[in-house]
């Protein structure tokens, strides 16, 4: 596999390199001078080229018998290179080059790419192989073997009393000892109530014919799942409560190791910006959504832990254990409950977070996203494994991007709770919204008076600057209860103590 990566990566060089010289001399004009002054702008343009290519992996479909899927992959992955090309010819101005060189150089490519592998995949189809890969001969007998008798080989029956001690050889050989190591406390491997699986699709889950295991153990990585949380629930369904699921993935930060790694200096930056933007910001607007999973058909997606965890405790699962292996994070989920099935999960920049309201009904609270995709469902795993810092906020909270860290800091992020103010949701001054996690951990007294409340956009906390959960219950205690005496004057004063600590004496939210 590795040699056909290596061959298809050459190949496409020779190929964009002979298209550029054809288009070059097919142009009017002294063909010398088009070299000279198009040389630094055709190596950019090859370098982007390569990284798009591998990106979404176009070298390694030499092998795969489906030239249908090939051919899509192809004129989809080039035609992404022409959009990127010709954009950045737009941004930077770049009109002095000739949309004929430019252009006629990727329509030529893309042709030879296909005229090319259509051969390779007529000609690698007409082998005869046997089960582990090796010729046998050609359909058309022109093997030095012509005159041998071509088996038709049979996948071998599995017998009707099977060893299932046979999965411990199979699992070493696919994750390695130390991942199968950390795999056997927690599994019986050698029970017919363990499922051992490698599958990218709930088919191969939900088609067992059993109907229930008591361990599921896939050896297939998240990231290449298709309907990541489609598959966990079709899991969740198949174990008890109780029930054991082990499987792993790769994190955005070993991707990104990976990737600077991978390539020499200049080109990882360049190719990993590239990644960045087309596995990371096209999922989460829905105009590129759709382009991104035709592209990718969402294999090897991008996956922070935040997101990874969350889908899963979305899908009725908690996290009993995890271990970094060989690059890849395995973990150790037990099912708690069925999957909570969330409606239109967001991955977009402006997301609707389901808070208690007054009465205690919920209500949809705005804010721009400061959190990785899923992660609003691991609340309690994060409180179990760091507690609160001051200020009552999560400590080494791993669910915060970088960039969710600077919004929150200057309330970017809680702008769009303007939305809730002018719908009726909050008052302008008043407790802030909780989510169920935060709401139980809250005394009786303290919820009855909450729920009793509007809430409000800018809360008590920025009076009294507690420090701890239970300074931050006192404050909002002491505000409900002034509250109920005098509503409007309470919040009068109150919301110019609260300017004033917040321009003054700069008080923040950490």
């Amino acid at each position: 596999m590795q040699r056909r990566l290596v061959a298809g990566f050459i190949s496409d060089l020779l190929i964009v390199t002979a298209s550029f010289s054809l288009c070059v001399w097919l142009k009017p004009g002294e063909s010398a001078g088009y070299f000279e002054n198009y040389l630094n702008s055709f190596i950019l343009f090859l370098l982007i080229w390569i990284a798009i290519s591998f990106s979404f992996e176009k070298y390694s479909l030499f092998g795969k018998t489906d030239w249908l899927i090939a051919i899509r992959k192809i004129f989809v992955v080039n035609l992404v290179i022409f959009f990127l090309v010709t954009t950045m010819m737009y941004l930077f101005q770049s009109f002095n080059y000739s949309r004929f060189i430019v252009l006629g150089t990727i329509g030529v490519a893309t042709i030879a790419e296909l005229s090319f592998g259509s051969l390779y995949y007529l000609v690698y189809n007409t082998q005869v192989r046997d089960e582990n890969g090796s010729l046998l001969g050609f359909i058309n007998g022109r093997s030095s073997r012509q005159h041998e008798k071509v088996q038709v080989l049979h996948p071998k029956k599995i017998p009707a009393k099977y060893d299932f001690r046979l999965r411990e050889e199979f699992l070493k050989g696919e994750i390695g000892e130390e991942a199968f190591d950390y795999v056997i406390p927690y599994a019986a491997v050698d029970s017919p109530n363990t499922l051992v699986t490698a599958t990218t699709t709930r088919f191969n889950i939900d088609a067992q014919i059993q109907q229930s295991f008591e361990c599921i153990i896939n050896v297939r990585r998240v990231n290449d799942f298709r309907y990541i949380n489609k598959f966990f629930e079709s899991v969740n369904a198949k174990l008890p409560v109780g029930g054991i699921f082990i499987d792993f993935f790769e994190s955005k930060n070993m991707r990104k190791k990976r990737i600077l790694h991978k390539f020499p200096p200049g080109i990882n930056y360049l190719y990993y910006a590239l990644d960045f933007i087309i596995k990371r910001v096209f999922p989460k607007f829905a105009l590129t959504k759709k382009l991104y999973f035709i592209l990718t058909r969402g294999e090897n997606r991008v996956l922070s832990k935040a997101e990874a965890f969350g889908r899963l405790y979305s899908c009725g699962f908690e996290i009993l254990d995890e271990k970094l292996i060989n690059k890849s994070l395995y973990f150790v989920a037990i099912k708690v409950k069925p999957p909570l099935f969330p409606k239109n999960p967001s991955y977009g920049p402006l997301i609707a977070l389901e808070r208690i309201g007054k009465d205690g009904k919920p209500i949809r609270v705005y804010k721009m996203r400061t959190m990785h995709p899923f992660a609003e469902y691991l609340q309690d795993y994060v409180y179990d494994k760091a507690g609160l810092q001051d200020g009552g906020k999560f400590r080494d909270d791993f669910r915060v991007t970088s960039i969710g860290r600077f919004m929150r800091s200057f309330w970017l992020d809680e702008l769009p709770m303007l939305i809730n103010l002018v719908k009726g949701d909050l008052k302008l001054f008043g407790v802030r919204p909780l989510s169920r996690h935060y709401f139980k951990l809250y005394t009786t007294e303290l919820q009855r008076l909450r729920i009793r409340t509007k809430p409000g956009l800018i809360p008590p906390f920025y009076v009294d600057y507690p420090k701890t959960l239970e300074e931050i219950m006192d404050s909002e205690l002491k505000y409900l209860r002034s509250y109920r005496r005098h509503p409007f004057l309470t919040d009068w004063s109150y919301f110019w103590k609260a300017v004033f600590n917040i321009f003054f004496r700069r008080y923040r939210s950490k």
